[in-house]
């Protein structure tokens, strides 16, 4: 009698299964050495900060000043005169008009002078005393224009300053000095930090026998800020000084731009450490 056998669907799922543990674990056998056999260790890095500063000299001025008038003082009870206003204003306008002449006869351009909006203030001020000892509350109208010169020869500076005293100016708010090119200070400011930080680098690198290898990343700690600076006039007029013929001195001083910088190199030689995270830091 011929033997007749049957194919078991339990058995074949069961080779199935050995078939695939067989093949995973060929598989893991010939892919963990290539994993071995690739880099996991960091290389060796320097990191280093440092900050630096530039101080210009400025080439720029900007004088603030103001012009006012002011209407006649009248009782806060009572209404004031609208004939007032209109005076107050013509006289204002008038002074402006011969402040920016005079301006323009030490030289300066039209565009270099600007007399600003006219601004409107009421004020209260206290009157004289009544019979009763106490004082009555009055009221009046200022009406000021700001004027604002801009200077690129500071050797002018000296004259203009003079030219709005006589001119009869209210208020001389002061001189702001400034650049006409901050952005190449900003900039000088910013390599300085670069080269120093490079430097640092390189002496902490040859120092352990180690060579910089590529930047890795650069950022700034402090970005280069601008400010211009108000700086105190010393002017010392022919009567407070008590000598004739003496003349005011300005004292425009420098501009001081900081920045700062964070850089970061791999380290390469034969003297360089190599174990994971290691890295060198300097900060200053």
């Amino acid at each position: 009698m011929k033997a007749v056998f049957l194919r078991s669907p339990w058995l074949s799922t069961q080779q199935l299964r050995s078939g695939v543990a067989g093949g995973a674990l060929l598989a893991l056998l010939v892919v963990a050495p290539f994993a071995q056999a690739s880099p996991s260790q960091p290389l060796p890095s320097l990191h280093v900060q440092a900050q630096s500063w530039v101080e210009v000299e400025p080439d720029k001025a900007t004088l603030s000043a103001r012009l006012w008038e002011n209407t006649p003082a009248h009782s806060a009870l009572e209404d004031g005169d609208s004939n007032a206003l209109s005076d107050a204003r013509e006289r204002l306008e008038t002074r402006a008009s011969e402040l920016i002449d005079q301006m323009e006869a030490t030289g300066l351009a039209r565009n270099a002078i600007n007399a600003g909006s006219l601004n409107v203030y009421p004020e209260h001020i206290q009157g004289p005393r009544n019979d009763d000892g106490e004082r009555e509350m009055m009221q009046r109208t200022r009406l000021e224009r700001p004027i604002t010169v801009e200077l690129t020869d500071l050797e002018q500076l000296s004259e203009v300053l003079d030219a709005l005293i006589a001119a009869g100016v209210n208020a001389l708010d002061g001189v702001q000095f400034d650049l006409q090119d901050r952005d190449a200070a900003t900039d000088e400011a910013l390599v300085k930090a670069l080269e120093k930080a490079q430097h640092k680098a390189s002496l902490m690198a040859d120092t352990l026998g180690a060579e910089l290898g590529h930047v890795q990343r650069i950022e700034e700690t402090q970005s280069p800020v601008f400010q211009p600076r108000m700086m105190a006039m010393r002017a010392e007029s022919d009567a407070a000084s008590g000598q004739a013929g003496a003349t005011s001195e300005y004292r425009t001083g420098t501009i001081r731009i900081d920045a700062g910088v964070s850089v970061e190199w791999t380290l390469t030689g034969p003297d360089a450490p190599n174990h994971p995270n290691n890295g060198a830091a300097a900060q200053e």
